[in-house]
């Protein structure tokens, strides 16, 4: 028999991932490590969303729904976000955060 999983552990497993995302967020220096920051405190945004509609609202769907939006925008902004450091890199050859602030426009 397989012992089911409580709201109270998903929810700290997405507490865990989103505060990981905040941490990257505010401590890394390069762009791709930033993005993925922000990526995984999406996730966790997804994770609280599908959790909560489960076992609140378990007949309806608003949450998977939410989640499905989240995941689109965040595959939006990662497209744009990836275009951005592509051309930052192709103009002063460096994806770190230090070498835009000195960057002359």
């Amino acid at each position: 028999m397989i012992p089911e999983i409580s709201i109270y552990e998903v929810l700290t497993v997405s507490s865990i991932l989103f505060f990981i995302g905040v941490y990257g967020f505010i401590t890394r220096k390069n762009l791709i490590s930033i993005l993925i920051s922000v990526e995984l405190i999406l996730n966790a945004s997804v994770i609280n969303f599908v959790v909560i509609n489960k076992y609140l609202y378990p007949d309806m769907l608003q949450g998977v729904l939410f989640s499905i939006f989240i995941i689109a925008v965040a595959a939006a902004e990662t497209a744009l976000a990836v275009s951005l450091v592509i051309n930052l890199y192709r103009q002063i050859s460096s994806v770190e955060v230090k070498d835009i602030e000195t960057m002359k426009y």
